[in-house]
């Protein structure tokens, strides 16, 4: 009962329960918002159906199947009860606005109906309201207080054992040979896609491939003993075999199960030292943002949204258009939102550059335009960490060093000097040296003549003069910035909102 974003995992039921009944059921409830919403996302989609298969194939292995719902939760669940004698629902928490409201509701049926609820916390680490709590009613706005605040929480709680016919003992799951008619996982082309000539996903879904990938990552035993920031290069940009952020937005792996493999892992390596903070930023900056989301309904929005800076962004759907098709004409903008359109996935970093280059860097639209597209495209966009990130790199909220400008040039070749990238996600530019690949419309005639694409003909021109936009934008943000009581100024002084996660590749670049 998670929700659309993701499906309970087989270690996410309730194994103290399982210990005492006679009968258990695996449901997952496809809404009519799910059905809408991602009928029009392919990639999310898949990766969900994936999920869920992968599931199910797990449950076989118990003797149990999942039993996949249609219709609106409020609707289905009080016929359930009775139609199958419930006597208790299990599900995991869902903190964000949307789906706590869901849950209520359905908590209140079940209630009315004499159902018992158990509700387990497991999406995140922590419970989320006792650090609001620990802070004094709000949520922690930096990650340095948020730091400080999980240092004083009690221990991450050890993941639960995963489940074993003999946990399941007794308790059996009716099935009926119409299962796959009635409560079948449902494919692609029941949610309206063409999956004529579809290629392989390059991150499958499920539990199975997540947990995979996890012993993969764990492999990198140097990586961890030696724990370091990882420098970019042009590999970093691909899809890692190792790659765990998909999984963890699903559900398909437990994050902590992540946190106490790494912790082990690196205990073992370090003889028992305790392990820094730092080893965990991936699952800490999503707790980060999931905190501060939780109790914001408006969380996802620039009006109404108490912890968000109002800026006059312009509106120009042509120019978004470009922007999410790939058709701007920089070369580094275009190449990552191509493979984000292929692949629903790109690097955190490169994430950085394409924002920037929507919002406060060239374009001046709003972030919440670019949030959509990542949230239709991006295979992790968790909704608190998807608007949180925008909110951040637009300097909207948690961040405002609003002078620090990717540049869609100088960016993109110091990490891949010679192009490759490029070359692979925009084949008609191929055939440019890599002196030219970036700025491909300063290229001689003759050049771009021999590369058999020419700029304005076969690649667009740039959609906007960098250099220009990018210091018209900046100082529209300083007087904006100047008119918040809050702002600190331009100095030597100007307050730092934990800008660790972006520093070691901003760029000044105008």
């Amino acid at each position: 009962l998670h929700g659309p974003s993701a499906p309970l995992p087989a270690s996410s039921f309730d194994i103290a329960s399982s210990r005492h009944c006679n009968m258990s059921l695996a449901v997952y409830c496809c809404c009519q918002c799910f059905l809408t919403a991602f009928s029009l996302f392919l990639s999310s989609s898949r990766f969900l159906l994936q999920s869920l298969e992968d599931l199910d194939y797990s449950l076989r292995k118990l003797n149990s199947r999942l039993f996949v719902i249609r219709g609106q939760p409020t609707d289905v669940f009080p016929r359930l009860f009775k139609e199958w004698n419930i006597s208790r629902l299990s599900y995991e928490y869902d903190s964000e606005p949307f789906g706590k409201e869901r849950d209520a509701a359905i908590k209140k049926l079940a209630c009315e109906a004499g159902v018992e609820v158990t509700v387990r916390i497991s999406h995140t680490l922590y419970d989320l309201d006792k650090i609001i709590e620990l802070n004094g009613g709000q949520s922690p706005l930096t990650y340095k207080r948020f730091q400080t605040l999980i240092s004083r929480m009690d221990v991450v709680e050890v993941p639960v054992e995963s489940i074993t016919a003999d946990i399941m003992g007794k308790c059996s799951t009716p099935l009926s040979e119409d299962h796959d008619d009635k409560f079948g996982v449902p494919s692609l082309e029941e949610l309206g896609f063409d999956t004529e000539g579809l290629s392989s996903a390059v991150w499958p879904g499920g539990e199975t491939e997540a947990l995979t990938r996890l012993e993969r990552h764990l492999e990198r035993k140097a990586w961890v003993a030696n724990f370091e920031r990882p420098r970019m290069n042009a590999n970093s940009l691909l899809a890692s075999p190792t790659g765990l952020s998909p999984y963890l937005r699903f559900g398909c792996l437990s994050c902590r199960l992540f946190y106490f493999k790494l912790t082990d892992l690196y205990r073992k390596v370090k003889k028992n030292s305790s392990p820094p903070l730092s080893l965990y930023g991936q699952l800490l900056w999503r707790e980060f943002f999931y905190t501060a989301a939780t109790n914001n309904p408006c969380f996802d929005k620039m009006e109404s949204n108490p912890i968000c800076v109002q800026i006059p962004w312009d509106r120009n759907p042509e120019a978004l258009a470009k922007w999410s098709e790939g058709r701007t004409g920089f070369p580094w903008i275009d190449a990552i939102m191509t493979q984000l359109r292929q692949e629903g996935w790109i690097h955190h970093l490169a994430r950085h550059a394409v924002a920037c280059f929507l919002t406060r860097g060239d374009l001046w639209i709003g972030w919440e335009e670019g949030m959509k597209v990542f949230e239709e495209l991006l295979l992790d966009a968790d909704w608190s960490v998807n608007a949180g990130s925008w909110m951040w790199l637009s300097c909207s909220s948690f961040f405002q060093q609003f002078f620090h400008c990717y540049c869609p040039v100088g960016f993109g070749r110091r990490t891949d000097p010679n192009g490759d990238y490029i070359r692979r996600y925009l084949p008609i530019l191929r055939g440019f040296p890599a002196k030219y690949i970036y700025d491909p419309w300063n290229a001689p005639e003759v050049v771009q003549k021999a590369a058999k694409c020419v700029i304005g003909v076969h690649y667009p021109k740039p959609m906007v003069n960098h250099a220009e936009a990018s210091c018209l934008n900046i100082e529209r943000m300083k007087q904006i910035y100047q008119q918040l009581s809050c702002y600190r100024g331009f100095g030597k002084d100007t307050r730092k909102l934990d800008t660790d996660r972006h520093s070691s590749q901003t760029s000044k670049d105008r």
